[in-house]
C-alpha cells in the first residue's frame, strides 16, 4: 500500500552516514544522491531523507517508528550493530519478541534526529 515514506533530517550528510551503515546489513543502499533528498532501497527508493530546520520530534509515545525488513536474525544483529557504530542510539537489542509473535526477532535503534528505527526478522 505504501509506494515510500520521507522523513526530515537536520543535517543531511549525519543522517546518511547513518542509514548507508544501517541499511547496509538488510540489503540497503543508496539509490538516489541529490543534494535536497537522498532515496534507500534495495532497487528503488522507498525511504527518503531531506534536509530541514524542524524533523519531528521525538516522542515514544507517539508510536512512530519505522520498521526495515531483514532477511535473517543475523542480519538484525548486524543492523543494529552498524546503527549504533555510525551514530545511533540503543532502543532495544536484537531478540525475540513474543509479544508480537512467536518468530518477532527484532532489533531497535534511534537515529542521529531520534527516529527510532527498527529492523525485523520473521524467521
Amino acid at each position: 500500500m505504501l509506494d515510500h515514506v520521507s522523513i526530515g533530517v537536520r543535517d543531511l550528510a549525519a543522517s546518511c552516514r547513518f542509514y548507508d551503515a544501517a541499511l547496509a546489513p538488510l540489503g540497503g543502499r543508496r539509490v538516489s544522491d541529490g543534494t535536497e533528498s537522498i532515496g534507500y532501497g534495495r532497487e528503488e527508493g522507498v525511504f527518503w531523507l531531506g534536509p530541514t530546520d524542524v524533523p519531528v520530534p521525538p516522542d515514544e509515545r507517539s508510536g512512530l517508528h519505522f520498521c526495515f525488513a531483514a532477511d535473517s536474525r543475523e542480519a538484525v544483529d548486524a543492523f543494529h550493530a552498524a546503527a549504533l557504530a555510525a551514530g545511533g542510539t540503543d532502543n532495544g537489542g536484537p531478540g525475540l519478541r513474543p509479544e508480537y509473535g512467536p518468530k518477532y526477532y527484532a532489533a531497535f535503534v534511534k537515529d542521529p534526529d531520534g527516529y527510532r528505527i527498527e529492523a525485523h526478522c520473521g524467521k
